[in-house]
């Protein structure tokens, strides 16, 4: 029984099975990049809209009425499509004022929401001119 001699020189290439596992690895890293890029630009766009409303909320209360002129209430409108709105009520806090200052506090309260749907709050306290009886 006579063999037929091996080839001794080596043929250069991939073989089918090398490729596939390749392509395979390939596959995996570039889904893995896509998901982190998906959580990436999520992030930013979220950023973005915080940030907006931020500038708008701001915006809104350095635009607010001079503190004699600033009545208990509510104010509302939009801006850029961002709904705002402002409520004024008498400041409840622990201690309270003595009636001898010439100063009220009132709570002031700035909410913006988003077309997107999420809000953002700013609360603070300003002064008005007591009433004079």
């Amino acid at each position: 029984m006579s063999r037929a001699p091996a080839r001794k020189e080596a043929r250069a290439g991939f073989t089918l099975i090398e490729v596939l596992v390749a392509l395979s690895i390939l596959a995996v890293s570039l889904s893995a990049i896509g998901g982190l890029l998906a959580t990436s630009v999520r992030g930013a766009r979220s950023l973005e809209r915080h940030l907006t409303q931020i500038e708008i909320a701001r915006g809104i209360a350095a635009a607010l009425p001079d503190r004699d002129q600033l009545a208990l209430g509510n104010l509302y409108g939009a801006i850029a499509g961002h709904r705002w709105r402002v409520d004024v009520s008498p400041f409840i806090g622990t201690v309270s004022a003595p009636q001898s200052t010439p100063w009220v506090p009132q709570a002031v309260v700035v909410t913006v929401q988003s077309p997107e749907g999420g809000a953002f709050h700013i609360d603070t306290v300003r002064l008005q001119r007591r009433a004079v009886r």
